[in-house]
């Protein structure tokens, strides 16, 4: 039986956290004019954005919780995993390649464009109707990406609207979660599976 290590657990569970941590206290460090509603996250890892060593930290460590994570998913399938952890390795490259003080970084940009389609498709690459975990079974990950990239839609579309900030927070906080549900579940069912 293939488990999923403690280390995997401890990476899902620190995803969210250091993203959610990551940008909330990054934004309490921003002057007056910053709004979370508005502005990006990656404005807070900005070359020129106050105290960016938090947010770029955070990113870092997003990124790396997502490799992790994909390397502990062991009875998922392959593709999933590899497609989990290259999304990871994009978002430490968002965190490599910061946005300049002024205007836009292509490198950046394309950087976050692969980890938010990597992190919204992984869930349907994994469906496996032969599994016993709940959020691996039949239409479950292809509805739980649909959701996750209708919010990378959302994101997408706002741009240049009033709320970028707010989309793009609610898809890469969902995107953070989703290893988490994954991971839990997964073990869950694998241990009522082995006390049978």
């Amino acid at each position: 039986m293939r488990r999923i290590p403690w280390w995997a657990l401890a990476s899902a569970g620190a995803a969210p956290v250091l993203l959610i941590g990551g940008f909330t206290l990054a934004q309490t460090r921003q002057p007056s004019g910053y709004d979370p509603i508005r502005d990006t996250i990656s404005a807070l890892a900005a070359l020129g954005a106050t105290d960016r060593w938090v947010m770029t930290s955070a990113l870092a460590g997003l990124g790396a919780c997502h490799v992790i994570t994909a390397a502990g998913l062991r009875p998922v399938r392959i593709r999933a995993r590899v497609v989990l952890g290259m999304g990871g390795a994009a978002t430490v490259l968002v965190a490599a390649f910061s946005q300049p003080a002024h205007g836009n970084s292509v490198v950046h940009t394309v950087a976050a464009t692969v980890a938010f389609i990597a992190l919204g498709g992984w869930p349907a690459l994994s469906a496996d109707r032969a599994s016993d975990a709940p959020l691996l079974r039949r239409w479950v990950p292809v509805g739980a990406s649909g959701a996750l990239l209708g919010l990378v839609v959302w994101f997408a579309a706002e741009l240049h609207g009033g709320q970028r900030g707010l989309a793009e927070r609610a898809a890469a906080g969902a995107q953070s979660l989703w290893p988490l549900a994954v991971v839990v579940t997964t073990r869950r069912a694998l241990t009522r599976r082995g006390s049978t």
